[in-house]
């Protein structure tokens, strides 16, 4: 692997650890404020974003990378004040988680490739069970809606 590749892949790790950092934070808003009846479906997407942020630390360390910190808040895209404004917020997430591991698809290979693919996927399904319906290219649209910024890092 090329000096110029690995710094790109490290990059794009670190971007989906700061990702995986926001969604983390905004699913703990998220919690505060869904319904009961949704209540686990959150509780299931914090657990699978902590272990992704985990793994993803292991991953940049490796790599001889520093990890990302996470911030000590995020401002939030829209308030929050209640469950039908918590399912927005969880699909918008998700969509946004989606964007990040796109990049890291592009700038990876073999099995951190795959691992990010199965992220990618992960977040679409989820986002899809919170909208209710899915969009075309997970992780795409995001970055059309957002005038094609380069930049995926959440805003959580």
């Amino acid at each position: 692997m090329s000096g110029a590749t690995a710094d790109r892949e490290v990059r794009a790790l670190q971007a989906a650890l700061a990702a995986e950092h926001a969604a983390v934070y905004g699913y703990g808003v998220v919690g505060g404020r869904i319904g009961e009846r949704r209540r686990g479906q959150a509780r299931s997407a914090y657990d699978a974003h902590r272990a992704r942020r985990d793994a993803l630390v292991r991953q940049v360390r490796d790599l001889g990378g520093s990890p990302v910190a996470a911030a000590a808040g995020y401002t939030l895209p829209f308030p929050v004040p209640d469950s039908a404004a918590a399912v927005r917020f969880a699909a918008e997430l998700e969509d946004r988680v989606a964007g990040v591991y796109s990049d890291l698809v592009r700038a990876s290979a073999g099995q951190r490739r795959r691992d990010a693919a199965g992220a990618l996927r992960e977040a679409a399904v989820r986002a899809a069970r919170w909208r209710g319906g899915s969009v075309a290219f997970p992780g795409l649209a995001e970055r059309a809606a957002a005038g094609g910024s380069p930049s995926a890092t959440p805003r959580a």
